[in-house]
């Protein structure tokens, strides 16, 4: 009881001069610690004209870092479908850059922290464009998760001697399998990135074509009935009297 009043009194008294921020909440937890996991994200961003967009994404040393992007749709006058793609490493250098309309950027992360990734649409002046992207990191090349897998076998092997291998087996199996389901996600985004394209493309075709179905079915009418018209106007004649015939 004694020790707890003495520490309220302690806050109490030295609470206002230990008020600042603190830099270091966990000291006993390490920046892998904290951030490790596959993380997996994908959306889509409207770029305005002329607009930069730039997101971050953590990444340890080791890990195999993408992203794929593709442009879906663009308004404005003289729009252009081209995208400008760059990502930087934490300390703000060039890892890799891209300028297609549609692309996948791929590397192995050389250091630990956030990389950049910028969207530029500065080729259209005055037009927006929608871009779909799904980036993340995964940890097949990892050699942090190569050196864990090894103390798990051979934790295994000294526990499990008398167990049939059965087990083993079906771990690598599953962790493979987990492989090859996650890389068909990453595809399968990728598919609907083109499915979301084509069904935008469509709808512009179908609006073009609509709009000038209808201006070319006035145009047609109006000819007509100007045609009509100076026909009707060929024809007219006037009533003749005495004071005026007509004349050849």
């Amino acid at each position: 009881m004694s020790r707890g009043l003495l520490l309220l009194v302690l806050l109490l008294v030295f609470g206002h001069g230990a008020g600042g921020p603190v830099k270091d909440p966990q000291p006993g937890i390490s920046d892998q610690d904290l951030w490790w996991g596959s993380d997996q994200y994908d959306f889509a961003v409207v770029l305005r004209a002329s607009a930069l967009e730039c997101f971050w994404h953590m990444a340890h040393q080791g890990e195999q870092f993408y992203l794929n992007y593709m442009v879906q749709w663009v308004t404005g006058v003289a729009n252009d479908r081209h995208l400008a793609v760059t990502v930087n490493s934490p300390k703000g250098y060039l890892v890799a850059e891209a300028g297609e309309a549609s692309g996948e950027i791929k590397f192995e992360a050389k250091e630990t922290g956030f990389y950049q990734m910028c969207l530029s649409n500065f080729h259209n002046r005055f037009g927006s464009m929608q871009v779909f992207l799904n980036f993340g990191v995964y940890y097949e090349s990892s050699d942090d998760m190569k050196r864990q897998k090894e103390e798990e076998e051979a934790k295994k092997k000294e526990d499990m001697k008398e167990l049939n291998s059965t087990i083993t087996t079906m771990e690598d199996t599953s962790v493979r399998l987990q492989s090859f389901v996650f890389h068909m996600w990453r595809h399968y985004n990728f598919a609907r990135m083109r499915r979301g394209t084509d069904y935008y493309l469509l709808m512009s075709n179908s609006t073009y074509v609509t709009y000038w179905s209808a201006a070319q079915s006035l145009v047609i009418l109006l000819s007509g009935y100007l045609q009509l018209f100076f026909l009707k106007r060929l024809f007219n004649t006037k009533t003749t009297t005495e004071t005026e015939k007509p004349r050849c």
